[in-house]
């Protein structure tokens, strides 16, 4: 690995607890960021030669407050602190500072860090917006592409979030037992929303949603890391992982939607499976389940099916079921009609989504799943209509595509 290669890593994993630890000293997010930046600047000087620290985040942590402090007392027209050269040999001051930060201290931080991205006061896009430029370190042109804005728009974005935390006087001492519940959730539902972005993306390398996917699985890892016995981020980390290990098989080589059934299993990650798997029955063993480890469960009994007759689908349609008590949605009874129609049949199946037409006309995956139920009932021309209407609400190039594949095999039928 090069200089750049294990450097960038180290900071990359090093980032949220440096900026987390700075943003308690300084109590603003833009703080916090500038002296981290600089920090980094000065490990790129300094590692390739003397290598690399003790604690990374520890060096980052010491060094962006000592550049912070000196931003501030220059802008304060007051002394500077001594320059790079005076404070560049840290080994005794990093080694105090490393038994200072305990496990308490890294929780914490971190904790705080991505409370302050998931403010109520924040929408969900403000919120996805900031955890990826101030957790994750994407910058404002990644994070702009990802969501097909345009890079004003998303500095303008991360700009106002920063500005309502700003004015809401976000406490920043450590977050207690009953912040830490109501807030959780919320930090577990970004990280699923930057997933589906990443998730929902083409199959082009250069698509700039594709690596959401990864950085949310990077993210909700954190998470399990400070909260190890919480069966929902078990969950919410099984399900990314099992959904993710399909990635491979999702799209045939003309970048096309592969179906699952017709997915070659041999592409599945199996390492990925079998973390998630595991995660899922640790999870299950608590016996408090929540909307994530059912999701989890789902994925995963596809995920042991080593054909597609071999799922359980009633299984899979009670799972749903659950579901639905646990979090009423008509999204969710649309997905529990594909499983429906493995075990009743396609009719059963559409009269159980008949009811959602109001609520999800504009929903591309209704329209889609209907046009499928249709076409096994025989019913032609319902079915074209409603894959044409499909195709208008795609959401991606390979979903279009894959509907009008649909259509022609109608045609070519009829």
């Amino acid at each position: 690995m090069s200089d750049l290669a294990w450097i960038d890593a180290a900071l990359t994993a090093a980032r949220p607890q440096a900026i987390g630890a700075l943003l308690r000293y300084f109590r603003d997010l833009d703080t916090a960021e500038e002296a981290f930046q600089e920090a980094c600047l000065r490990a790129l000087r300094n590692w390739p030669d003397k290598g690399p620290p003790r604690d990374p985040a520890a060096w980052l942590i010491l060094v962006g407050r000592n550049a912070g402090v000196d931003t501030v007392r220059k802008l304060s027209r007051q002394e500077a602190l001594p320059d790079e050269a005076a404070i560049s040999d840290l080994e005794d001051a990093e080694a105090d500072l490393v038994e200072r930060l305990d496990g308490a201290d890294y929780r914490d931080d971190i904790l705080r860090l991505l409370f302050v991205c998931c403010h109520p006061d924040l929408p969900a896009t403000q919120q996805i917006a900031l955890a990826l430029r101030i957790v994750s370190g994407l910058s404002v042109r990644q994070i702009a592409r990802a969501f097909l804005v345009g890079e004003s728009a998303m500095e303008q974005r991360i700009t106002r979030a920063k500005g309502k935390i700003a004015k809401a006087g976000v406490p920043f001492e450590a977050p207690g037992p009953v912040e830490r519940a109501e807030r959780l959730a919320a930090v577990a539902a970004m990280i699923y929303l930057v997933f589906n972005e990443g998730y929902s993306a083409g199959p082009a390398v250069d698509d700039a949603r594709a690596g959401l996917a990864e950085e949310a699985i990077r993210l909700v890892r954190l998470l399990l890391r400070l909260f190890p016995t919480e069966p929902e981020i078990m969950g919410l980390a099984a399900l990314l992982l099992l959904q993710h290990a399909r990635a491979a098989a999702r799209f045939d080589a003309e970048g096309e939607v592969v179906l699952l059934d017709d997915q070659d299993r041999a592409l599945w990650n199996r390492g990925m499976i079998a973390e998630g798997l595991a995660l899922i029955d640790k999870a299950m063993r608590h016996r408090r389940p929540g909307p994530y480890q059912v999701q989890a469960a789902i994925a995963a009994l596809h995920a042991r099916a080593a054909t597609p007759a071999d799922t359980d689908w009633a299984q899979i349609d009670q799972l749903y079921a659950a579901l639905e008590r646990l979090q009423p949605s008509p999204v969710i009874t649309l997905n529990r009609a594909v499983a429906v129609s493995k075990v009743a049949g396609p009719e059963a199946a559409l009269a159980l989504i008949a009811p959602l037409a109001g609520r999800l006309d504009g929903y591309f995956h209704f329209h889609g799943l209907k046009g499928a139920l249709l076409t096994q009932l025989g019913r032609t021309e319902e079915a074209r209509a409603a894959f044409g209407q499909a195709i208008g609400l795609a959401n991606t190039p390979a979903e279009a595509a894959h509907i009008r594949a649909r259509l022609d095999g109608l045609v070519q039928s009829s």
